[in-house]
């Protein structure tokens, strides 16, 4: 959308320009103590109504294919941290937006319930183990018979990872940071009932390495892509300031509810501090050596997006010719359309044209 916008922005300053030089050029060209004047007034009616205009060649110009993309900045290490277990949430340490740091503690269960089954697991094993102790005696004396020493032998072992499976579930029953970052935001509070699994925090890891422009891009622009492509990215955040990019992956399947294909770019910060949910654009260079058509950028009337017009000269007559724009600079625009090299395109004085219109080429 911005590439767009100065495309556009671009096309109306170049035609303000453009009517100013051609304005002089008319007050010269009829000005009575010209010669042009005197040319003129000897030429036939349909010579006296044409527009003086300057033309340019159009030529063939191979340039390294871009595309534009953007999105929303956020965080490789990103994640939605929940509890393992169930449970009523007793403590919260963090608020939206705090910054932390690995291992810290951010929000724990109340106890009661897990303590409780740590409890009966330790319970279950020590009767498991007599029970075990028992049959070996029995087994030992001929009294019990294998299969009951088996038994009692497989009911330990199950006690035993059933006490694990406890201990575990008790570790889990808090939520600390996984690495340096910042609390994007907090989704449950103090006293509400946490099933296991459901998101409490939306966390962001901070490093300077971590930072990427989240895209979404459609399938034809998702097939141009690949791996490794460098990109040049703006932020509104940080007018003036382009930043290093390049492409670290590309999603294999389209998002369900919009329909296009998630690409990540990762961003190199430098010296500057991001933040995620800052918007960016990113001009990706995708490696396609393309050839087209150049024009000057004098030529580029009715700009509206990547689309555009030029006017032919072909002989006396100024042709309307649509184009659309692949490539940008402050000299030139590579363009598509029903043009050939070689072709005269009109560089001042198009903004007086229409299809048809009848012109004269100044000297």
């Amino acid at each position: 959308m911005e590439a767009r916008t100065s495309i556009t922005r671009r096309i109306r300053v170049l035609a303000a320009v453009s009517l100013a030089a051609v304005g002089m050029a008319g007050l010269v060209a009829c000005h009575p103590s010209s010669p042009a004047h005197t040319t003129a007034s000897s030429a036939p009616a349909a010579a006296k109504n044409a527009v003086v205009v300057q033309v340019a060649e159009v030529t063939k110009r191979d340039f390294a294919s871009s595309l534009v993309v953007s999105g929303t900045i956020t965080s490789e290490t990103e994640a939605r941290l929940s509890f393992k277990t169930g449970g009523i949430i007793d403590h919260m340490s963090v608020r939206d937006g705090d910054h932390v740091r690995r291992g810290q503690l951010l929000a724990t269960l109340n106890p009661t319930e897990i303590n409780a089954q740590v409890e009966q697991a330790q319970e279950g094993l020590d009767k498991a183990q007599r029970d075990l102790i028992r049959a070996r005696d029995l087994a030992a004396q001929g009294v019990a018979t294998q299969e009951q020493l088996d038994n009692a032998t497989t009911a330990f072992s199950v006690a035993r990872q059933t006490l694990e499976i406890a201990h575990f579930n008790q570790s889990r029953s808090e939520i600390v940071a996984p690495a340096d970052g910042v609390v994007l935001r907090k989704l449950m509070n103090e006293g509400e009932l946490a099933a296991p699994g459901t998101p409490v925090f939306l966390f962001a890891g901070d490093g300077s390495q971590d930072w990427v422009l989240r895209c979404g891009v459609s399938d034809r622009n998702w097939a141009r892509l690949a791996k490794g492509d460098r990109a040049a990215i703006t932020f509104d955040a940080f007018p003036g300031d382009t930043f290093r990019g390049e492409v670290s992956s590309i999603a294999q399947g389209a998002d369900a509810t919009s329909g296009l294909d998630q690409v990540d770019v990762k961003v190199f910060p430098g010296a500057h501090a991001l933040a995620a949910g800052l918007f960016g654009t990113g001009t990706v260079q995708t490696g396609e050596n393309a050839g087209g058509l150049a024009v000057p950028v004098d030529a580029l009337v009715e700009g509206n997006g990547d689309r555009a017009r030029v006017y032919v000269a072909r002989k006396e007559v100024a042709a309307a010719v649509d184009v659309r724009v692949l490539e940008l600079t402050d000299r030139f625009a590579v363009v598509s359309g029903k043009l050939a090299a070689g072709d005269a395109v009109v560089v001042r004085g198009a903004p007086y044209l229409q299809d048809g219109s009848q012109i004269r080429t100044a000297e």
